[in-house]
């Protein structure tokens, strides 16, 4: 049995993580062609390494079957409705930082806060016959966070394309989505409200809580942490 450490598979957050550990004395790369998601660890015994997308990681950690993951803050909390439970963050890597907001068009010049929303959504309601609709792809996050501010009167219609376009294109009229930049927002004529912000998130090393270990398992685990420090 060898400790688990689940990275995502491809593209830049693969790239950077790959840096991160490297910089630490742990070289991880892939082996095989392009399409082979195999992977090999240099630098330290008693490690393998999974090669999964992103969003499948938190499920993974959750279930037990790695031990060690790198994915989004963001992935874990929408996913894994129990996550602290779950898994433990270890360490944040300080690269992938995105923060999950709510924006809406900035033709609407009234709306700025939450309470601003709720009011334009019971007045759409109103006026349409049907709940103003927010696209999203992080329902659990974005509800929790619009329960809490108060906005009722709403539907999350589901978005695993491109979010920002959906009220160009007429299927929502707010959107909860991921931006780094802003840039893509105000290409599409949207803003982002005030007291927006549902979750920062950046790329983090986390630990499931349920994963089988073993003696040397654990001893493997004590050194990551020591390379950590």
């Amino acid at each position: 049995m060898t400790l688990k450490l689940g990275v995502p598979s491809k593209g830049r957050l693969m790239e950077k993580t790959f840096e991160w550990f490297g910089a630490r004395g742990i070289t991880l790369q892939r082996t095989g062609n392009e399409r082979e998601y195999a992977g090999a660890v240099e630098g330290i015994d008693n490690v393998s390494l999974i090669l999964l997308s992103a969003g499948e990681i938190p499920r993974e950690l959750a279930a037990g079957r790695i031990h060690l993951g790198v994915t989004g803050t963001d992935l874990v909390r929408e996913k894994l409705a129990l996550w602290d439970q779950l898994v433990e963050p270890m360490e944040e890597l300080q690269f992938g930082h995105a923060d999950l907001i709510i924006a809406v068009p900035q033709a609407w010049v009234d709306v700025d806060t939450l309470d601003d929303l709720d009011a334009a959504a019971a007045a759409f309601r109103q006026h349409h016959g049907f709940r103003m609709r927010i696209a999203t792809k992080y329902h659990r996050l974005v509800r929790d966070f619009l329960r809490a501010g108060g906005v009722a009167d709403y539907a999350l219609v589901d978005s695993q394309g491109a979010t920002e376009g959906t009220v160009k294109n007429e299927t929502a009229e707010a959107v909860a989505d991921i931006t780094s930049s802003g840039e893509t927002l105000r290409a599409n004529h949207l803003k982002i409200l005030s007291d927006g912000l549902v979750l920062q998130s950046q790329a983090t090393l986390w630990r499931s809580r349920l994963a089988e270990m073993s003696d040397l398992d654990r001893k493997t685990l004590g050194e990551i942490n020591r390379r950590l420090g």
